[in-house]
Formats: C-alpha cells, structure tokens, sequence
C-alpha cells in the first residue's frame, strides 16, 4: 500500500455518516471533523433550533443537515432515517453519541444508594443503553440491507472502572459495551462481515455536563474529584474534544476493516494506572 491509497481512506467525499448527539460538546467535534474530511453529515437531533447554528460556520469540504428526532422514538427515527436517504441517498456510517447522567442517578451525601429513585436510574438507562440499541436498529437495517457499513458507539471508562456516585451511568456504559461486541458478532455472521460495530471510550472531558464536578465554577481550580481524577491520569490532563478525532476516524474508515466488536480507550492512560 502506497502512501496515496492510505490516504484516500481518510477521505470521506461521497460517504454519509449520521450522529446523534451531535450538539455536546464532543459531538461537535466529530461532526466538525467528518465534514472537513467531506463526509455527509446528518445530524439527529430533538432540538433543530439549537443544532442548525452549530452547523451552520462548519467549512466544508462536506456538508451537515438536521433531521429531527428521539433517539428513543423508534417511529421518529424511522421517518428521519427515510428523510435522510432522501436527502443524500445512502447511509454509511452511524455514530451513537448520545448519551448522559441524572444528577438523581448519583449518589451523594443526601441521596444513598438505597434511595436512588427509579425514575432516574430508568432515564439513564434508556437513554444510553436503548438510545444506543433503537438507531442501531433502525440505521443498521439500511447497513444490513446494502452489506456494509460502520456502527461506532460512545461507551465511557466508567464502564470498565465504575466510578463512584454514578451508578447509573457506569452500569448503562458497561451495557453498552456489551452491546458492541453482540452486535459487531451478530451483523458479521447474519447479514455481512463488511458491516462493523466498534465503540470508543472516553476517559475524563470537560463538559457542559461535568465541568463544574470537576472545576469550580468561579475560579476554574480543580475540585477535589477534579485533583483525583488527574492524579490518576498519568497524562495529567483532562481530555480534550480534538483527542478523539484520531480514534473516530480510523474506526469508520477503510483503515480499520479489520476491526470490530473492540472498545477504544481514549483516555490519558488512566485505564492503566495501577495507583502505586
């Protein structure tokens, strides 16, 4: 393989990925990403007024849409994955970025393990397990049906070293993990062994979500989760939403074709700190 070969793989003109969760922080890095390789984008997202200003400066050389939708609305799902191949004709690549905690899902001082309510641990599971499971569904379905493709899910290392307080969160991302490898075995053997499932998982980014856990908010100084979690980061540093790139784009492109049911870990090298 020559250099010019290695680098068409890169080169996403003419391939069409859909995210959800494409309005966080690091899903617009990844959307922004594939469009500058010249991918198609379509972007699933509830809130259109909140997604199309984002996309809105994003250069070129691709382009990125907005359809609408639930992740845990398999009908609305249905309709914007219709909508999409309408409006660019095929589907490559399906990226499931969505995902969260509840600060219900938590424990904390005044909310025991014995206390977390259901309601929130049931928002969290289905948001990461079944918001993952439903668009496999229903954009792997069109994979299946044309004999390739690439499913990347979002896990967490809180799935593999469960933190503490977020239970909800690290048991959902374990599922989702064990989903990965499922599908990337059932899809290879029952449909196509050019249809690929593989998921990263991120260590510690600041985000709207966790930024004030791990920083405070009028000084912008470590908490104390904050100085533990860097002083078990051999890298010493939080991640940065550019630090997954890499990872996102071999795992959907050609360069990776023989890869799958594998969790990537992107994180400063705390899966393997052994603390002494």
């Amino acid at each position: 393989m020559n250099l010019a070969e290695l680098t068409r793989m890169y080169d996403f003109k003419g391939r069409v990925v859909v995210v959800t969760g494409g309005t966080g922080v690091l899903g617009r890095a990844m959307v922004r990403a594939l469009v500058g390789c010249g991918a198609g984008v379509a972007v699933v997202a509830r809130n259109r007024e909140k997604a199309e200003p984002q996309l809105a400066a994003l250069p070129g050389p691709g382009r990125a849409a907005v359809f609408t939708a639930d992740v845990l609305d398999a009908a609305g799902l249905g309709e914007a994955a219709r909508a999409v191949m309408g409006e660019f004709g095929r589907i490559d690549c399906l990226l499931n970025g969505a995902g969260g905690n509840h600060p219900g899902a938590t424990t904390k001082p005044e909310l025991s393990f014995f206390d977390l309510p259901e309601d929130a641990l049931r928002f969290v599971f289905d948001l990461n397990m079944l918001g993952t499971i439903i668009p496999s569904q229903v954009f792997g379905r069109q994979m299946a049906e044309q004999g390739e493709g690439v499913i990347l899910n979002i896990s967490s290392m809180s799935a593999v070293r469960p933190l503490t307080r977020v239970l909800g969160y690290s048991a959902a991302k374990a599922g989702v993990n064990s989903f990965t490898q499922w599908l990337a075995v059932h899809l290879a053997q029952e449909y196509s062994p050019c249809i690929r499932v593989n998921a990263i998982a991120p260590g510690f980014f600041l985000t709207e979500q966790n930024r004030f856990l791990l920083t405070e908010k009028e000084t912008g100084a470590l908490t104390a989760r904050g100085q533990s979690i860097i002083a078990h980061t051999p890298m010493g540093r939080f991640g940065e939403p550019e630090d997954l790139l890499g990872t996102l784009l071999w795992l959907l492109s050609p360069a990776s074709a023989f890869v799958t049911g594998v969790v990537i870990p992107v994180d400063g090298g705390f899966s393997a700190f052994g603390g002494v």
